[in-house]
């Protein structure tokens, strides 16, 4: 049982960093229907960032403490995340928002490549180890171990989704999004500017693909420039087996892909006879997302689009 009990803390906090990066995927999705599949490489530029940041902080001010400094370079990282998202927006997504729905695909793939190769410039390739800044010391649960980083990863997502429900629901932006959700140019007739709408979308997404970054590298102690691939992958993966387009649906596939995840890495060598290692786990994650697809195209949550942003 104190096995379970550590997986399933494991899947909890694994499955809060992909709802992060999932309501990016879903809130542009929401509103123009555009996979973003730039979004994985937004979350590594954030975590990269945080990393050089960190680095020069702590030279610079070798006395500050930890949780300072993760503050600071993750304030830095969130505004060069969203710097970078609202210029593809701009540059990649916005010319070609009136093609045909294979264009702006292929775009978001040629962009995702593109990101890749400039952070290896930049970063160089090699693995950099992520500083550990906060407390180390973990905190038992009934058998099972909790870091301060993974209580905070699962705080902030919890923050996070009702910060974005609020928004959606109860702010202007929002009432907004959904009116572009529903029709941009009838929302243009009644004031609204569909192109900041879509740009303020993608600025949010970008900040929380940021924040997502650096838990990520925080809680693996790593950070390299096709880091943001995997989670990326997985986190649109959680964003269709909720319901693409729905928060709520987001941040529920997140978790029940990061628990499916744990719990399948745990016992996956029980379930084959030894035949597969934990490695295999992604395996599982994919099977249910095809059954759950098959019985249920629209995903657990999932609803008209049009609906809301």
């Amino acid at each position: 049982m104190d096995i379970l009990l550590q997986q399933i803390i494991n899947g909890l906090v694994l499955g809060s960093m992909y709802a992060l990066i999932a309501l990016g995927y879903t809130m542009v999705y929401g509103i123009i229907q555009l996979i973003n599949f730039a979004h994985g490489e937004v979350l590594m530029v954030g975590a990269l960032t945080s990393w050089s940041c960190i680095g020069w902080m702590q030279q610079a001010m070798p006395g500050a403490p930890g949780w300072l400094i993760l503050l600071l370079a993750t304030l830095i990282a969130c505004t060069v995340a969203a710097a970078l998202n609202f210029v593809i927006e701009k540059v990649a997504y916005r010319p070609l928002r009136n093609s045909p729905r294979l264009a702006p695909l292929i775009t978001a793939i040629g962009m995702s490549i593109l990101l890749q190769t400039l952070a290896m410039i930049i970063w160089k390739p090699n693995y950099k180890p992520y500083p550990m800044l906060l407390p180390a010391q973990p905190v038992e649960f009934g058998g099972a171990v909790i870091t301060s980083m993974q209580i905070l990863i699962l705080g902030v997502t919890v923050v996070a989704l009702a910060a974005m429900v609020y928004l959606v629901n109860y702010t202007r932006l929002g009432r907004a999004m959904r009116a572009t959700a529903e029709n941009p140019r009838v929302a243009a007739l009644m004031g609204v500017k569909p192109d900041m709408v879509i740009s303020a979308t993608f600025i949010i997404g970008a900040v929380l693909a940021a924040i997502a970054g650096i838990m990520y590298a925080s809680n693996y102690g790593t950070a390299q420039h096709t880091m943001g691939f995997l989670p990326g992958l997985k986190a649109f993966t959680a964003a269709v087996f909720g319901g693409i387009g729905n928060l709520a649906g987001a941040v529920v596939g997140g978790i029940l892909l990061g628990l499916i995840e744990a719990i399948g890495s745990g016992y996956i060598g029980t379930f084959t006879g030894g035949i597969l290692g934990s490695n295999y786990a992604d395996i599982f994650a994919f099977i249910v997302l095809i059954i759950i697809l098959t019985l249920r195209p629209s995903g657990l949550l999932g609803e008209r689009v049009a609906d809301r942003a």
